[in-house]
């Protein structure tokens, strides 16, 4: 029964998600490919990672992600920043124009949520908080970054 549970929430976010992407997605000059939106989220998830890191979490060649990431700043939704360790290496950061656009993704998630403050008793709600956390913590290693 959980099982279930959980595949239908985590399928209507994602069905939102992808439905928000394609509709903000359109075919003109200097906008997002769906592939492109979905590199931003994996980069942000990241946390400001090089290319190699990036390349290497997808399993792309060194030269696609670079191609990829060149895409996204020439659009203007990801930015190089110098390590402070070696000059000759530098991070992706997000953009504001990212943080803009992610603003009207991951809206839903906060409607959702908000609903859920709303529902239930601040009890379950911070029980609820606990067990994501362990969740996420903890039962799901293989998605440690």
């Amino acid at each position: 029964m959980i099982d279930q549970s959980f595949i239908e929430v985590y399928d209507k976010f994602k069905l939102h998600f992808y439905r928000r992407v394609f509709d903000l997605v359109r075919e003109r000059d200097g906008s997002l490919s769906a592939m492109e939106a979905f590199s931003l989220e994996v980069i942000r998830m990241l946390g400001k990672p090089t290319v190699g890191q990036f390349a290497e979490f997808l399993s792309i060649s060194q030269s696609n992600a670079t191609y990829k990431v060149n895409s996204l700043i020439k659009k203007g939704y990801l930015e190089r920043e110098n390590s402070t360790t070696d000059r000759r290496e530098y991070h992706l950061v997000l953009s504001e124009k990212y943080y803009t656009y992610i603003a009207l993704l991951h809206s839903y998630e906060h409607t959702v949520m908000n609903r859920i403050q709303e529902r239930f008793s601040a009890e379950d709600v911070a029980k609820f908080d606990e067990i994501l956390t362990v969740v996420s913590n903890e039962l799901m290693p293989e998605c440690d970054i």
